[in-house]
């Protein structure tokens, strides 16, 4: 992928012209091919699974998006996301593995299935899935269910921060149709779909959430809007 340093246009420059696709980063535009894909390629059964995969994946990331934004330092001119995907990719695959086979064969799956299956797996693989991986601290890895708080314990002093986790209050489910729902706890769902084996969502207005996490990926406050499109074909989610 190739860095652009100066546009005609406008500076933040992002979408897919031609099959050349533009992404903005932290003020840096970036350019590369666009793949292209027979529509076979998806649906054998590994791609399947590859997919399931990859969506309950992005499942686990939105649902904790605001405290990993706190736990974890960027690389580069990435976002704390694509560090912790970094990380905890292999460790995520892998315990996310015989949820997606079940997925396959028409079972739906719930967020609190992706959380169970990731918190089983890292209570038998010490040291696997990373949650806190940021710069002066101490790296904090997954012992069990995500902990109601997170300490980092600094690398030099006696400095400690700790960071308030809870949940969100919305359940995401993959159904078995291939659709993503997305349901307020207090009212509403909706669902789509998305392009090459991946999936779309639509989202009611949440509730205040009790969780730093953000179903939704946005930095902050709360979601107001509706019915708002969220394609996971691929890649992975941007804090932006």
């Amino acid at each position: 992928m190739a860095q652009i340093k100066q546009l005609g246009p406008g500076r933040k420059t992002n979408g897919t012209i031609d099959g050349i696709t533009y992404v903005t980063r932290n003020g840096v535009t970036y350019v590369r091919s666009t793949p292209t894909m027979p529509a076979s390629v998806y649906k054998t059964p590994e791609a399947k699974k590859r997919q399931a995969i990859f969506k309950m994946v992005q499942m686990h990331m939105k649902y904790h998006h605001r405290t990993i934004k706190q736990t974890f330092t960027p690389s580069g001119n990435g976002t704390a996301s694509n560090r912790y995907y970094s990380v905890n990719g292999k460790a995520l695959t892998m315990a996310l593995t015989p949820l997606a086979e079940r997925y396959v064969a028409g079972e739906n799956v719930t967020i609190d299935h992706v959380e169970q299956a990731i918190c089983d797996y890292a209570a038998e693989h010490a040291k696997s899935i990373q949650i806190a991986a940021k710069s002066g601290y101490n790296d904090v890895f997954l012992t069990g269910p995500w902990p109601s708080t997170i300490t980092l314990n600094a690398l030099v002093g006696d400095s400690t921060v700790i960071i308030i986790v809870a949940e969100n209050g919305t359940t995401t489910t993959i159904n078995a149709d291939g659709t993503t729902t997305v349901t307020n706890s207090s009212s509403g769902s909706g669902s789509g779909s998305g392009t090459d084996g991946g999936s779309g969502s639509s989202t009611s207005n949440p509730s205040t959430p009790s969780n730093p996490s953000n179903p939704s990926g946005t930095d902050g406050g709360e979601n107001t809007g509706s019915g708002t499109g969220d394609n996971t074909g691929g890649g992975t989610e941007s804090d932006e």
